[in-house]
């Protein structure tokens, strides 16, 4: 990824893990005309350039940063009530991170590239089972990683 982007840390509401979030964005309400998932919000991001430019969107699952999805575009959406929204299109693909503690907040956060979290391999053992975002928060508190 290019290190002159920048990257959106969103809470993922309504999801507890990320299998919560992959079955939701394979529903046809969660994706755009293309296919794609996209993520619907008020705001328009004034930094567009910088999140075109290689960043992606963190999701945080019960107060963790657990994965990320890479922004393809924004695309402007317009709500039954006639208001002009951002969709953030996402690529499909979901990549794990390391775990990261984030206090509760609002909307969407920018993440400067060289803060955001390292991705995981993929599972060199697909019977292992993911940890529980408790233990990943609470392991991430005390530096394990």
């Amino acid at each position: 990824m290019a290190q002159d982007h920048v990257n959106l840390v969103k809470l993922c509401v309504g999801a507890e893990r990320v299998e919560d979030l992959a079955r939701w964005q394979e529903t046809a309400r969660a994706k755009g005309p293309d296919g794609l998932p996209r993520h619907v919000t008020r705001m328009w991001p004034k930094r567009s350039g910088e999140l075109l430019n290689g960043g992606s969107l963190y999701w945080v699952f019960k107060g963790v940063i657990l994965a990320r999805q890479r922004i393809m575009r924004l695309d402007e959406v317009t709500g039954g009530d006639g208001t002009r929204r951002c969709g953030i299109v996402l690529e499909a693909r979901i990549i794990r991170t390391e775990a990261v503690v984030r206090r509760p907040f609002q909307g969407w956060r920018y993440l400067p590239a060289q803060d955001a979290p390292r991705d995981l391999p993929d599972r060199p053992r697909p019977a292992e089972e993911a940890l529980p975002p408790g233990l990943m928060a609470a392991l991430a508190e005390i530096g394990v990683r």
